[in-house]
């Protein structure tokens, strides 16, 4: 499970990198041809923003593997030991509760109805655009129990 989630961290960290410079290059491209040729491209603005979205996304799947994410630590901080470890593993319950019902399942239906409707610019289903949506739920399920497992071998370790 360790070698799967090393080359899972390689490969988002990688997607997100290309991601980025795909946006720089793009809004480089549509700053140019907006002023110096004065013939804005509608196509560069659309593929920004959706390489913005898959960013965000693919990013904060990543974050979430590593464990970096934003958390409000408060109660979790005053635990020590198996309370503690116990708190993580309902976080990650909580965590995978919400990427199942929010972001796998309600990504698959809105996915699904949006198969239907194109995107005018670059004529593609914008359900595709929206499948990004599940595939980082069911990624950020497998981090969270990777997390799980990484608790509980702890705890055993401990013992």
């Amino acid at each position: 499970m360790k070698a799967l989630k090393k080359g899972l961290d390689r490969f988002l960290a990688g997607v997100c990198i290309i991601d980025f410079i795909v946006m720089v290059l793009l809004t480089v491209y549509q700053v140019v041809v907006r002023y110096v040729f004065k013939s804005p491209s509608s196509v560069s603005e659309v593929l920004t923003r959706y390489c913005f979205v898959w960013l965000i996304l693919l990013s904060a799947t990543y974050v979430f593997g590593q464990r970096d994410h934003i958390c409000i630590s408060f109660l979790k901080d005053k635990l020590e030991g198996s309370a503690r470890r116990t708190m993580d593993i309902v976080i990650e319950l909580v965590v995978i509760l919400f990427s199942v019902l929010v972001l796998v399942y309600g990504g698959i239906v809105i996915t699904t109805m949006n198969m239907l409707q194109y995107d005018s610019i670059l004529k593609i289903p914008t359900g595709t655009i929206y499948s990004i949506i599940p595939i980082s739920g069911v990624l950020i399920i497998f981090y969270s129990l990777y997390n799980i497992v990484e608790s509980l071998n702890q705890k055993e370790g401990g013992n």
